[in-house]
């Protein structure tokens, strides 16, 4: 029996000796190399520091990008909104362009009158050319009609020059043909003469 107790005993020592090296490998590894990382104060602050600043680059960019958006969605919609108004102001030039050969015959009808012709006959196409001046007038066609201006090459079309010491240098002389302009846009230049001395 007590060579049973001696090789439990042996058994149980060796046991022991086994469960502390395993013991001390365990605390081994698991000292050595942790579940997580434990960092100092100043690691985990630059780390904190590191995303947030990563993190506010991202929005500060993507901030940008929407502000960039929003410019040129504003900008396409004021195009827009510009070329309809040009659209509405402007859509009668064509128009225009037509009827000014009716204006300008009803012109001639009237100073080419023959002696023969009456008083009713003249009076009929002049109230005929005011009721259509006054038309186009609504919608914003008006005459160029430069008697005694100086000579601007955007709205008048020089036909021919003249001399005339009473007057002065680029002042318009005389008018062959009215000009029109729709608002501000010249349609059709004043054929002129102008002074040039």
């Amino acid at each position: 029996m007590a060579k049973k107790n001696k090789t439990t005993a042996k058994i149980n020592s060796a046991s022991d000796a086994l469960d502390q090296e395993v013991t001390q490998k365990v605390n081994q590894f698991s000292g050595d190399e942790p579940d997580h990382i434990e960092l100092t104060e100043e690691e985990e602050r630059l780390a904190f520091e590191s995303e947030g600043s990563d993190i506010a680059e991202k929005i500060q960019s993507l901030e940008e990008s929407l502000l960039r958006s929003r410019a040129e969605l504003d900008n396409a919609l004021k195009r827009n909104i510009l070329d309809i108004e040009k659209a509405h102001k402007y859509g009668v030039e064509r128009l225009l362009n037509e009827l000014l050969p009716v204006v300008d015959n009803l012109e001639h009808a009237l100073s080419n009158f023959s002696a023969e012709s009456s008083k009713e006959d003249k009076e009929g196409v002049a109230l005929t050319l005011k009721s259509f001046e006054s038309a186009l007038d609504k919608f914003g066609i008006s005459p160029i009609y430069p008697i005694n201006e100086q000579f601007d090459p955007i709205k008048h079309e020089a036909v021919m020059t003249s001399k005339d010491p009473l007057k002065e240098n680029n002042e318009i002389e005389s008018i062959f043909q009215r000009g029109w302009q729709l608002h501000e846009r010249v349609v059709r230049p004043a054929r002129v003469s102008v002074i040039k001395n």
